[in-house]
């Protein structure tokens, strides 16, 4: 297994990141770890699509989720065929957001050492270069405009926390209020994930991101900007089919 993720993620990635280096112009490490990402992100892109339509779908059904709850309360086995009823009736797979993300994490662990070894070690790490691609003998870890990227940054930290928060809070959708009795201290799964996603992510992202190299912090930043800048071109375009229909 180890194996397999040094060949078929670390080196491709790594050797992306090379070949970004020397070909964009001043060979700042920093515009090529955003040239990377933006190229890992449209890699990606019909995954984190259909993931970010059924995340969309998903909050958006939960208020009949929450009223089928309320009816069959304490009957749980009528509760799962009611809503996998839902799922059906709607077309929406309550799975399909999760699969980006396991993807998406090995990427990221395959980044992390990239920007940690990879630059730290560059004695080694430059033997795992392709035939087709030059050595360029050293990488200058420097940044002309965000600084080390081999330590770690706090500015790109908080950005990295505050995007994450913003793209989670993009995403939320607003429940109408409940009635009395209507089993409102029941919180659902997905709203306790909601909010998880919301405040503790970006806490996360902070702290992590304040004692890991500072290249992950830039690729984190730029990712989730990118995921913004998805999620409203989606969300507008599932929007307007809505209204077509409607």
């Amino acid at each position: 297994m180890a194996q397999f993720f040094h060949v078929f993620l670390y080196q491709p990635i790594f050797n992306a990141l090379v070949l970004f280096y020397q070909f964009i112009p001043g060979n700042d490490i920093a515009l090529a770890i955003i040239a990377l990402t933006i190229v890992i992100k449209l890699l990606l892109y019909p995954l984190s699509a259909q993931s970010l339509k059924s995340q969309k779908s998903m909050q958006e059904l939960q208020p009949k989720i929450d009223a089928l709850k309320t009816k069959y309360k304490g009957q749980k086995e009528v509760q799962a065929q009611k809503m996998m009823e839902l799922y059906k009736e709607e077309k929406i797979n309550p799975t399909a957001s999760c699969l980006p993300l396991l993807i998406q994490f090995p990427i990221l662990l395959a980044v992390f050492r990239v920007f940690g070894n990879g630059l730290s070690d560059q004695a080694s790490s430059l033997n795992d270069l392709y035939s087709f691609v030059a050595n360029p003998g050293h990488l200058e870890t420097a940044s002309r405009i965000f600084g080390d990227m081999a330590t770690p940054s706090v500015v790109l930290a908080v950005l990295a926390g505050v995007a994450q928060f913003w793209q989670a809070k993009m995403i939320q959708v607003k429940k109408p209020p409940k009635e009395a009795g209507s089993g409102a201290k029941d919180e659902s799964m997905a709203s306790a994930m909601n909010k998880q996603m919301l405040y503790m992510m970006p806490v996360l992202t902070i702290v992590f991101g304040m004692k890991f190299p500072g290249g992950l912090a830039l690729y984190w930043l730029t990712t989730t900007l990118l995921t913004i800048a998805q999620q409203f071109i989606t969300l507008k375009k599932k929007d307007n089919a809505v209204e077509a229909v409607s």
